[in-house]
């Protein structure tokens, strides 16, 4: 057993070549091989967004605070409020993020493939962001 305590690991934050904006990743888990399970509480505030990308294996996210936004490559921009649970398919282009006004918490679970848990690509636009 592993366990732990609240607090313990500390945050960090989101770098610039990944997010727009000011991003607080707190860290939860990374299971030891053979598991490859990785999970993070990230805190996005106004504005504040990852950039396009993708994931090997997909992702959860759990909103848990706030409201904030979501997209998926050719979709339209959707609201996540507290208690949505979004999943993205392997290999589905998207970014998340904090409202314009407000910020928002989710925890991100993912799966690592050879080590690897995304795939980043360009920033998200303005123009993307508020359309």
């Amino acid at each position: 057993m592993e366990f732990k305590k609240g607090g313990s690991q500390p945050s960090g934050k989101g770098p610039a070549e990944y997010f727009t904006g000011t991003v607080r990743v707190d860290p939860l888990f990374n299971a030891p091989a053979p598991a490859r399970v990785v999970g993070a509480s990230v805190t996005f505030e106004p504005g504040a967004r990852t950039a396009w990308h993708t994931h090997p294996l997909g992702q959860h996210l759990v909103v848990t605070a706030g409201c904030g936004r979501a997209q998926r490559w050719g979709g339209p921009v959707e609201e996540i409020r507290p208690g949505d649970v979004i999943w993205f398919a392997p290999g589905e282009k998207h970014w998340h993020g904090g409202a314009p006004t407000t910020s928002v918490t989710h925890i991100a679970i993912q799966e690592q493939l050879e080590g690897k848990t995304a795939d980043w690509l360009e920033h998200v636009t303005d123009e993307q962001y508020k359309s």
